[in-house]
């Protein structure tokens, strides 16, 4: 559950991140830098994903219903999915403004920069520190946002100190291409995982023979056939599998269900069959899509 304290602490991160994404926007063009520019849409980026995983955590909190059978939990995935889009569209869009930069370069106000990077470092530091505690995965996710914008900072600030003993401007866009690189490979390995869970594919840390091979060893299985394991949102792991057994006994399910909660699977629904009986689902086997491939022709 998420504690009242993570709720204020993500709310606090959205309110300090949204207007300082705003005043870091002006500044970018008050001083003709496109590396706080960039920032500035990072942390607009950050600000609505915070924003979003305050609204929709609370609403992933919600009891399951009739409508909503698995309860709320993929609406944090929703938010994340929005996130990574806007933090993607927002990046294509600081490169392709570094790059005309670099072909035709501006003076840049390197005081105003160091100036604002000093500021920008101490305020995105406190943020950082006031997200540290919370157990939610929305804190965690916000919580390295406020990394990254501390580290997007320090480049600014290096970048601004190149400029002011170098003359050198191009530093400046090379600096955003390169924080916007680095927020994109972040976003793209995220959009991967939310990707995998919407095509419901089996977790990460999930081997699924790994675990038949422990269910078929429990006393009184014979085989295990039809497993399924997917994720609702990426931590909780569903399952449902069919249990062919030698004879009818209770204790069975529940030991079955003992070893699934040991690889990490907390909700699970087991089919049990008796050892003669036709399982109705042939088609749905994995074990025999390998043979009926070739058949199709």
């Amino acid at each position: 559950m998420i504690c009242i304290k993570t709720e204020k602490n993500i709310f606090t991160a959205f309110i300090l991140n949204l207007s300082f994404s705003v005043f870091e926007f002006f500044g970018g063009l008050f001083t003709n830098s496109i590396a706080i520019l960039s920032d500035s849409i990072h942390d607009l980026g950050d600000a609505i994903s915070i924003g979003l995983s305050y609204f929709l955590e609370k609403r992933s909190k919600k009891k399951p219903n009739y409508k909503y059978t698995y309860g709320y939990i993929r609406y944090s995935v929703m938010g994340s999915l929005i996130t990574t889009m806007i933090l993607l569209i927002g990046s294509a869009f600081v490169i392709y403004e570094s790059v005309k930069r670099i072909i035709n370069p501006v003076v840049i106000n390197h005081d105003g920069m160091l100036l604002f990077a000093i500021f920008g470092v101490i305020v995105n530091l406190i943020a950082a520190n006031k997200t540290k505690e919370g157990t939610s995965l929305n804190q965690k996710a916000v919580n390295l946002h406020m990394l990254e914008d501390v580290f997007g900072w320090i480049i600014v600030l290096i970048g601004s100190l190149l400029i002011k003993f170098t003359e050198i401007t191009y530093v400046d866009p090379i600096l955003s291409i390169l924080v916007a690189l680095f927020i994109m490979y972040n976003v793209i390995k995220n959009l991967k995982s939310i990707v995998d869970i919407f095509l419901e594919k089996t977790p990460d840390d999930i081997d699924i023979k790994e675990i038949k091979k422990h269910l078929q060893e429990v006393e009184g299985v014979i085989d295990i056939h039809h497993i399924h394991v997917r994720s609702i949102d990426g931590f909780n792991n569903f399952a449902t599998l069919h249990a062919v057994i030698e004879k009818y006994d209770q204790t069975i399910k529940v030991e079955l269900k003992k070893e699934l909660r040991e690889h990490n699977i907390m909700h699970s629904t087991i089919e049990l069959e008796l050892k003669d009986e036709k399982c109705a689902e042939t088609k749905c086997k994995i074990d025999n899509v390998k043979t009926e491939s070739h058949h199709h022709h």
